[in-house]
């Protein structure tokens, strides 16, 4: 059996930027993915700022379109915008940013082998693995990993411009609160369609086709326009979700690594990509003897995020109208441009202005049992 240093299942976001970091620091790399690239894959496309600092590249030939204000309504009534100072957010397509990733963890020395299924085995020997295949991928059942994940869910579906204005919406996310129980409806810009979604708690499930076309029909386009519907879930891990063991480890949606409040996973991706092949590079050059430092590394380095997160959620899905109050504040906005663009660890690192509003968040996230401080024992 073949035997490499190294073998990554999964070519979505996490997985090839894990390889490319592995590959690109010496050790022999197998990326495997069980889809004949390219493929898409349902997201609404979005990368921050944040996520792009975790990339070792830059990702401008596959950006369609660059965000710089936001507009947020709550339950479609009550709306504001909000101009940032400089790009928060760059918009492409799944189905071409992963080729493209898959592109430079090739041109980094990779191997990249498609259309391969990893079920009870693995296709090599391999001295670290890393599953990175996703909410629904066999990596995690393999490997002994994972567990005690909760699990929102999301349908979206794209816009022709012909059947939209793309000057409506261009350079513009559009972010619907209150839209959908546990999360939010949204409008995001793309080169040659704009982006409809609506995601929340599991329970919504049944719902999200109502939803999608309220949403569709608040902003005046034709429910019946929107095509490639999709539907996901959405993986967010627990403290105790086991995402590392001996040489191997989870990482990015595998990991059930999702931000709870936004569901963007793009950042988690990308960081759990960089912190899990930092921690393969030490086992593999005899600094280490198992994965167990990565996991460690994102309870540091990502948990305040997600426990944040899942104060924000449940903040706005108890207290909407003082949650979506709070979020009209320029402090707020300051605090959110600045995580979005990644000057930001996570909200409760603001200060001055800023960190007042975000402590009004977390007193109505504390008095709606807020499950982010779960993650509290994990962060000491």
């Amino acid at each position: 059996m073949e035997r490499f240093d190294a073998v990554v299942v999964g070519a979505g976001p996490a997985g090839s930027v894990a390889a490319y970091r592995l590959a690109a620091a010496g050790a022999r790399t197998l990326l495997v993915d069980k889809a004949t690239f390219p493929r898409d894959k349902p997201c609404g496309g979005g990368v921050t700022g944040r996520a792009l600092k975790m990339l070792p590249f830059s990702i401008d030939p596959v950006v369609e379109d660059v965000v710089e204000r936001a507009e947020l309504t709550l339950d479609y009534g009550h709306r504001f915008g909000r101009e940032a100072r400089a790009p928060i957010c760059w918009m492409t397509q799944r189905r071409r940013l992963d080729a493209y990733l898959v592109e430079r963890a090739v041109e980094a020395g990779v191997e990249f082998r498609d259309g391969v299924r990893v079920h009870d085995r693995l296709p090599v020997d391999a001295r670290v693995v890393l599953g990175a295949d996703g909410a629904n991928g066999a990596s995690a059942q393999l490997l002994g990993l994972g567990g005690d994940v909760v699990h929102g869910v999301a349908l979206e579906g794209n816009v022709r411009h012909g059947d939209v204005d793309p000057d409506r919406y261009r350079g513009t996310m559009v972010i619907e609160l209150g839209a959908v129980p546990g999360g939010y409806g949204w409008v995001f810009p793309k080169g040659d369609h704009v982006n409809v979604g609506v995601g929340g708690w599991l329970a919504e499930g049944p719902r999200l086709r109502e939803h999608l076309r309220r949403l569709c029909l608040e902003h005046g386009i034709d429910p019946d326009a929107v095509e490639e519907t999709r539907g996901h879930r959405l993986p967010m891990r627990r403290p105790s979700t086991r995402i590392a063991c001996g040489n191997s480890a989870l990482i990015g949606d595998a990991a059930g690594l999702v931000d709870p409040f936004s569901g963007d996973g793009m950042y988690e991706a990308f960081y759990s990509a960089k912190l899990a092949a930092a921690a393969a590079l030490d086992v593999l050059e005899g600094k280490a003897e198992t994965m167990d430092a990565y996991a460690s590394a994102v309870a540091r380095a990502i948990g305040p995020l997600t426990a944040a997160g899942w104060g924000a959620k449940i903040a706005v899905d108890r207290f909407p109208r003082a949650t979506f109050a709070i979020m009209r504040l320029p402090a707020t906005w300051r605090a959110v441009e600045k995580l979005l663009r990644g000057e930001l660890g996570h909200p409760g690192a603001a200060r001055g202005a800023e960190r007042a509003a975000v402590r009004l968040v977390y007193a109505l996230a504390r008095r709606a049992g807020d499950p982010g401080r779960e993650f509290r024992p994990e962060l000491a």
